[in-house]
């Protein structure tokens, strides 16, 4: 573990944080063997954790057109366009193991349109780079290709959503000086 703080401001202590954040802090302590720094970070906000949580698993966790490793492709490609280093890392290991490839996440976040991913995968990410950083101009024709790709209209929904929350977290990340946990370097590496 690095000595560097992990956010520039200050992290609650877990015993005086509310019961069900601290729940779910040592749940996540107890399956990871380590607490990732986003908890610690946005701990100091119990009702806006618990609100980022609640939406971050409705879009992450549900059955959907999308794969799990799809939305984490997502997330590094747009995190990565928004030079968020703490999402990158983190959501790429979490690509990494969701993928089952080594390489993905190094790949998708250096440049998603070389990536060994599928043109449906390519035509994605173009669409959440599009949210991401000009969204007053999607269109129809936007909607057009991502249907020629077999994407429902709900899949575009949650490819917007996903999108969306990140660019919120990313910018979190970036104004409070989010450090990466050393661990996630090397998850799903090995």
């Amino acid at each position: 573990m690095t000595a560097a703080p992990i956010s520039r401001f200050p992290i609650p202590k877990l015993d005086e944080l509310p019961d069900d954040i601290r729940l779910v802090i040592t749940d996540v302590q107890d399956k990871l063997g380590f607490v990732p720094n986003v908890f610690l970070t946005l701990a100091r906000r119990p009702d806006e954790l618990r609100a980022f949580m609640a939406y971050h698993d409705a879009l992450m966790e549900k059955d959907s057109g999308l794969s799990k490793a799809e939305r984490e492709m997502i997330v590094v490609a747009t995190s990565n366009d928004n030079g968020c280093q703490y999402c990158v890392v983190a959501h790429g290991a979490i690509l990494r193991i969701r993928a089952k490839n080594t390489l993905i996440a190094d790949q998708v976040a250096t440049n998603y349109r070389k990536a060994d991913i599928t043109e449906r995968q390519k035509a994605m990410l173009d669409f959440a780079m599009k949210v991401s950083n000009d969204a007053r101009s999607i269109c129809d024709e936007d909607f057009d290709i991502l249907h020629r790709h077999g994407f429902s209209d709900e899949d575009i929904w949650d490819i917007a959503g996903v999108t969306a929350l990140f660019g919120l977290s990313n910018r979190m990340a970036n104004f409070t000086s989010m450090r990466p946990n050393d661990e996630f370097f090397m998850m799903g590496r090995k």
